[in-house]
């Protein structure tokens, strides 16, 4: 998708998320890239609107070394990453101290604090804390699949709905702060756990927090990677990889009739476009870390200018315009209409005779491509046979060569799927 022209008069991207202010939808999500006041003070001013401090404990922290582990593919580095990595191995005040200084320096950023606590006592002294320090609200760490899940932490709380509300309740009895809770998406249905939180008294959810995953093995030492001294262990997944089961759980919580919160999307935002689609499905804001972990802070400057040329195209005033403008195009699948249809149609001019998709559909899908005739290169789609599947799209290295061509016959106005109660537009 090329990115719009951008506007005359730059949109606004001002957002107000559960009543936390930012300058824009693009924060910084808790993890290693806001761990200091340095790396948030250089954040704020390359242009990210707000930040999730990396998670604070009282128990003392220490990691190891190494800690994470890539995923890549060809030329693509970290399309996926695993960590070890634990949260904050600071005290709470050495964080406070450092959130204080973020905050005097830009006040109009939001700053949230993470926290991961075991007792109610530890959960509700932070607050008091963090709020002398001036953040603007908490986010509660449900999510960590690996090291704090075996201390009862984490993933460990995040995936019992009724340590869930209890916890968030703990925490919204004794600030009037506005309160994230964090869920993992180590769960079978987000559902429960979202519907948890709401009832706990919580503003908003941040969703997902990483993937539980071993990143392979050194085929070499047949050590599990990354590896701690020819040893390893399960990690959290993150990255542009984990991004279609995040707009999943997004949208499944946005859609759902009885959770009303304001949700910030996590999981593979790396473009203005990824954070497009989160917003379109349901948040309200979108927190990012692999990607900077990958290239840095300066990222948001073409996230910004993107997103506000894309909403100037779509003629859209703010980006709580786009939020949620997609979630009812999310349907049952018995609601989907049956007699649409598409067929594959290949640019003659552009094909480049690789036969890729001859050799998908032949082996792989419905046969409906012949081998091109002699005399030219290119294959030859079997109208009768294709189902409009979309393979042969989607292998082929030429961008454009195979489109989707409507055929949906002209007689099928009327469809019986346009009655089915599951279909949004049956009211």
């Amino acid at each position: 998708m090329m990115m719009p022209q951008q506007s005359l008069n730059p949109i606004n991207l001002a957002v107000n998320v559960a009543g936390v202010q930012a300058p824009n939808p693009f924060w910084l999500a808790s993890a290693p890239p806001t761990n200091t006041a340095y790396q948030l003070l250089k954040a704020f001013e390359a242009g990210w609107g707000g930040a999730v401090w990396k998670t604070l404990t009282n128990n003392p922290i220490v990691n190891v070394s190494s800690r994470y582990g890539a995923w890549g593919l060809g030329k693509h580095k970290l399309i996926g990453l695993n960590n070890l990595e634990l949260i904050s191995e600071k005290s709470v005040a050495q964080n406070c101290a450092e959130i204080a200084q973020v905050k005097t320096e830009f006040p109009n950023h939001a700053v949230i604090a993470s926290f991961m606590f075991e007792t109610k006592q530890e959960w509700q002294e932070a607050v008091k804390a963090c709020e002398q320090a001036g953040v603007d609200g908490f986010e509660l760490n449900f999510g960590c699949p690996h090291g704090m899940c075996e201390r009862g932490m984490g993933s460990t709380v995040g995936q019992n709905t009724a340590l869930v509300e209890e916890i968030t309740s703990w925490v919204k009895a004794v600030t009037r702060k506005p309160v994230f809770a964090k869920l993992t998406p180590n769960v079978t249905d987000i559902i429960p756990v979202g519907m948890a939180a709401q009832a706990g008294g919580a503003d908003a959810v941040t969703l997902i927090n990483t993937l539980n995953s071993v990143m392979g093995v050194d085929l070499q030492t047949l050590a599990p990677q990354p590896t701690v001294g020819g040893y390893s262990s399960h990690g959290g997944y993150s990255g542009l990889a984990v991004k279609p089961i995040a707009l999943h759980m997004v949208s499944q919580l946005a859609m759902h009739p009885h959770f009303h919160l304001p949700i910030s999307g996590v999981g593979g935002v790396g473009t203005w476009q990824d954070a497009a689609e989160f917003l379109a499905l349901g948040a309200s804001s979108v927190q990012v870390a692999t990607a900077v972990m990958h290239r840095g802070f300066s990222i948001i400057k073409p996230m910004l200018s993107g997103l506000q040329a894309y909403l100037a195209e779509k003629r859209l005033a703010s980006v709580s315009e786009l939020s949620g403008i997609s979630v009812s195009k999310l349907v049952a699948w018995e609601a989907l209409d049956l007699n649409y249809q598409v067929k594959a149609e290949i640019n003659a001019e552009t094909c480049i005779g690789c036969n890729l998709c001859y050799t998908v559909c032949d082996d792989a899908a419905y046969q409906a491509i012949a081998p091109a005739p002699a005399g030219t290169i290119v294959p030859v789609i079997l109208d009768e046979a294709c189902v409009g599947c979309n393979l042969c799209s989607h292998v082929c290295p030429v961008t454009d060569c195979i489109t989707m061509v409507n055929k949906t016959p002209a007689s099928a106005d009327v469809l019986p799927w346009m009655k089915h109660p599951k279909n949004p537009r049956h009211r």
